[in-house]
């Protein structure tokens, strides 16, 4: 059924779905079968820069935000009524599209926020204005959400959520990891200037520096009760019911009812999750005994922060120097125009992704992913069964939760209303505020609610796909469905290798070191045997050890080498290492009914055209700095190390590339994970 919807042509029509281009055949493919792959495309996508990391997810998102350009170009053109979702759009990317005006208001868009903060007086006065700042989505201290009920996936309860540093990470504040002593200095440096350029030190009578120095002084107190990156990845230990009597006793400090009451969420409250407790005790007592200025100092901070990218271009280039440069090692900052889509992508998600779909999504390309997706479902069932590692018990339960997942591609079936979100034509930082008010009375509002499992988690623009367990539910937004992804003029063993691997990997999260402590129901339950549990766990720690043993920089800043953190990557690894197999098997049940060339094209094999699409994705080139920043912050391994340390594993492609014994990418058969 997969051909169908190319059933009118001839295979001699289908392309490999391989550009030769991409290749780089000085390379050995069973040495670096990374730089064989994709060595082609990295010669001809230099750095530019605007980028830290250019890869195949860039490009495409890169082309996407081309085409909500014209999109939104299309839609300013029109004579709008007032009001309307196109007048939205339109007024939006205007006003933050003229930068003569922008230089012209400078600060002053911050202006009432900053004097509301420096008048607080007491410690009444810091609370509420707590309350005005997560109203406006700025989370200082910590964070409320709405997220599924653990124990009853089919309800959304309030997450209490640690927040508030402006690092984003406590490592950068605790640790000598890479080049976090330089990253504080920098971060210190930005906030003196920016302080200056808000004119907060003239308003608080204190001088920049020592604002700045009050307000590092309380994030690295908050940075030192929070969890590591690490901890919260343990669904079960963010996983923390109070009632509001008893977060009482944890945090006497924080006025939890009066909290909720504010949010509009306290009606029908029964329990919430408190996802690090200890954390929360600690915010309890700053509430109690910080300084007034400091918290003062923090605040006005938090909110600078928040307005920099959207005021003049003395603090876009404050912010991009350290946020942009000093962290990431690029260059320049994107264009505006990129800057300003973004912002409308964010505001208006959904909105602008209604337009996208109708103008450059195939319905066609629904309708093969759906058939894709059908196959590689059938294919992890099959992998189920052959796993020797697992009891029959647990693999009836495995398959029960297979055959209830929710499969969603290119579109939601119902959009979002953007009538209740106001756009004037006022400030770009002020319809900043008034869109993350919507957003954050849009998700509160959900809170003691049934879950909405229609709801997408990413816009049909989005260049990414995505496992949620709670609602046990996969996702392929309608921008993946393209090259290299996906390719409608290409035989199916590329797109098995490419789109059809994406599939696995989302499908394996629903059993991965997370997502198998979620039923088929999505709630947090082990429906595990003790031996199977133990057998997984033993087949994982193969994985972590092979990326833990993977030298990312010789010198990773602190003039000691920077390795792989497997642990923290262990998700996406395993995903990685079942979607390959899963996929490689799918291929193979579609290779036997005839629905794929199994002859040579452009002289490789179905399956070896199968790894060479899968190493395309992960084209990439990427820069020292952002090699270090995310090995110290993503759940993602770098981009080579998904090819060339995944591929080892995989007994499939040591047979399709004749590695052998000797060569760089042989592992021994014993040596190998065997989980999906």
């Amino acid at each position: 059924m997969a051909l169908m919807a190319t059933g009118c042509q001839k295979k001699t029509e289908l392309t490999s779905g391989i550009d030769l281009n991409n290749l780089d055949t000085t390379a050995s493919p069973v040495d670096d079968f990374y730089q064989y792959a994709c060595g082609g495309w990295m010669a001809s996508h230099p750095l530019d820069a605007e980028h830290s990391r250019y890869g195949s997810f860039d490009f495409l998102a890169e082309e996407n935000q081309k085409q909500l350009r014209t999109i939104i170009d299309s839609v300013s053109a029109q004579n709008n009524k007032k009001g309307s979702i196109a007048d939205k759009i339109a007024t939006l990317y205007n006003i933050g599209m003229d930068s003569v005006r922008l230089q012209e208001q400078g600060a002053e868009p911050l202006k009432p926020y900053l004097d509301e903060i420096n008048a607080l007086k007491t410690r009444e006065d810091i609370w509420a204005e707590v309350l005005k700042m997560h109203h406006r989505a700025n989370h200082v201290l910590f964070g409320v959400f709405g997220e599924a009920d653990k124990d009853d996936a089919k309800q959304c309860i309030a997450w209490a959520y640690q927040s508030g540093l402006g690092l984003g990470d406590r490592d950068y504040y605790l640790t000598d990891e890479g080049n976090n002593k330089n990253i504080r200095a920098g971060y210190i440096d930005l906030m003196t200037k920016e302080f200056a350029l808000a004119g907060y030190d003239q308003m608080s009578g204190i001088r920049a520096d020592k604002l700045a120095s009050m307000v590092m002084g309380l994030e690295t107190r908050l940075a030192k009760s929070q969890n590591t990156r690490l901890e919260n990845r343990d669904p079960f230990g963010t996983f923390n019911r109070y009632t509001v009597e008893e977060a009482n006793k944890l945090a006497a400090n924080i006025d939890w009812k009066g909290y909720f009451t504010e949010m509009n969420i306290m009606e029908g409250m029964k329990t919430f999750n408190i996802a690090q407790p200890k954390y929360f005790e600690e915010v309890s007592r700053v509430l109690a005994d910080a300084d007034i200025e400091t918290l003062k100092a923090y605040f006005a901070w938090h909110e600078i922060n928040s307005a920099a990218s959207y005021l003049s271009d003395d603090f876009v280039n404050a912010n991009f120097d350290f946020y942009g440069k000093l962290l990431s090692g690029r260059e320049v900052n994107r264009p505006r125009w990129k800057r300003v889509t973004s912002t409308v992508d964010g505001a208006m998600g959904e909105a602008l992704g209604h337009l996208y779909v109708e103008k450059y999504f195939p319905a066609e390309a629904k309708e093969r992913m759906k058939v894709l997706v059908e196959n590689l479902m059938t294919a992890l069932g099959q992998r189920i069964d052959m796993a020797t590692w697992m009891t029959d018990v647990t693999k009836k339960n495995a398959h029960e939760k297979l055959s209830t997942i929710l499969v969603k591609i290119g579109y939601p079936d119902k959009w979002r209303d953007y009538s209740g979100l106001e756009i004037k034509d006022d400030s770009y930082y002020a319809n900043i505020v008034r869109s993350n008010i919507f957003d954050m009375d849009y998700m509160l509002s959900k809170i003691n609610k049934p879950v909405d499992r229609d709801e997408w988690q990413m816009t049909p623009q989005t260049v990414n796909a995505y496992y949620n367990p709670t609602t046990n539910e996969i996702c392929f937004p309608a921008a993946i469905l393209q090259p290299p992804f996906f390719n409608m003029k290409a035989d199916e063993a590329a797109n098995y290798g490419a789109i059809g691997v994406v599939i696995g990997h989302e499908l394996t999260h629903g059993f991965d070191d997370q997502g198998r402590n979620y039923d088929k129901d999505g709630n947090l339950a082990d429906w595990w045997t003790a031996q199977d549990a133990e057998n997984f766990t033993n087949n994982a720690q193969v994985i972590v050890d092979a990326f833990n043993a993977v030298k990312v920089l010789e010198d990773g800043g602190n003039g000691q080498p920077l390795y792989a953190n497997g642990q923290l990557t262990l998700g996406e690894n395993i995903a990685d290492n079942g979607g390959i197999h899963i996929s490689y098997l799918a291929m193979q049940n579609a290779k036997a009914k005839g629905q794929l060339n199994k002859d040579n094209m452009d002289g490789f094999t179905p399956e070896q055209r199968f790894f060479l699409a899968y190493a395309a994705v992960w084209a990439s080139n990427i820069r020292d700095e952002a090699k270090l920043q995310l090995t110290q912050m993503d759940v993602h391994a770098l981009a080579c190390n998904r090819v060339n340390v995944t591929l080892p594993h995989i007994g499939e492609f040591q047979e399709a590339w004749s590695v052998k014994q000797g060569d760089k990418m042989w592992l021994d058969p014993d040596k190998r994970a065997q989980l999906w």
